[in-house]
């Protein structure tokens, strides 16, 4: 019998035969043996896991040197000089009156018998020409205008055109800052678009209202009796001063000038219609040398 740690001399022979036929027959004979032989498995698989990672760092790597490249090349964006078009739509109300206000003047005529009119005016050229209704001036011996800015000047009235009762003035001072008004096209309004009014009613200055075009190609009697025809109806609200006011679009562009409302009884105060005169005829009629800027 053999008792494990011991050696027999004798049995030599017989282990060497034991250890022969193992090693021979690929038998494992201790743990040692057991992880010689599964080595080389595990390390085939840690080269390839290796080479698996290697190979996906490579392609990432290039994928950022391409796109890095790109970015880099590619020529920055540079600033347009032309205005992006407006996200939030049309301007508000408050939005129009801030930019047309400027461009919104008062006048004062003197008559001969020493009564006088009000009326408003409304700047159509950077050299400071003033269009308004005819029947705020005609006749007048003396017209005073005051800007937006409080400027007050004399003034003359440079040409006049009875049939549409409009009239350009020529002030004699003009205020440090001369905003004319952005003159739109009266041909492109529908009924049901918005429109504003703004002017000097009853004396209350740079007064705006709101409204819509009622109706196109009105005739209406003028302040001489004479009929006007290719009216702009329009129910924005005017009374007495209001005549030579701008009516503006819903982009802010005058597309026409106050000239009359209707009222059936003597009282001569607004009733929901109000009439103003296509910005084209009244460039036509009462431009005066200079057309009004677009």
């Amino acid at each position: 019998m053999t008792v494990p740690g011991d050696s027999v001399a004798g049995d030599s022979g017989a282990d060497e035969g034991v250890t022969d036929q193992g090693v021979a027959d690929g038998a494992p004979v201790d743990g040692d043996t057991v992880e010689s032989a599964a080595g080389p498995g595990r390390a085939r698989r840690a080269v390839a896991t290796v080479a698996a990672v290697a190979a996906l760092l490579l392609v990432l790597t290039a994928v950022l040197f391409y796109r890095w490249g790109s970015s880099a090349g590619a020529p920055a964006a540079q600033p347009s000089a032309r205005p992006s078009p407006s996200a939030s739509g049309p301007p508000s109300t408050a939005q129009i009156y801030t930019n047309v206000a400027p461009s919104v003047v008062a006048i004062d005529a003197t008559h001969q018998d020493g009564g006088g009119d009000s009326g408003t005016g409304v700047i159509v050229n950077a050299d400071g020409t003033v269009m308004t209704a005819l029947h705020v001036v005609k006749d007048a011996t003396a017209v005073r205008l005051t800007f937006a800015d409080g400027t007050a000047s004399p003034a003359t009235v440079a040409s006049a055109d009875p049939t549409n009762d409009i009239a350009t003035l020529t002030p004699t001072t003009l205020p440090s800052v001369v905003v004319p008004a952005v003159i739109g096209n009266a041909g492109r309004l529908k009924v049901g678009d918005p429109v504003v009014a703004i002017g000097n009613p009853l004396g209350l200055a740079l007064s705006t209202t709101t409204g819509v075009v009622s109706g196109l190609d009105r005739t209406e009697h003028g302040a001489d009796g004479n009929d006007m025809t290719g009216l702009i109806q329009f129910d924005a609200a005017v009374n007495p001063g209001s005549s030579g006011g701008p009516l503006v679009n819903g982009n802010g562009q005058t597309v026409g000038i106050v000239v009359a409302l209707a009222n059936p009884t003597s009282a001569g105060t607004f009733i929901g219609i109000g009439f103003a005169v296509p910005i084209g005829a009244a460039v036509a009629g009462g431009g005066g040398s200079r057309a009004p800027q677009q």
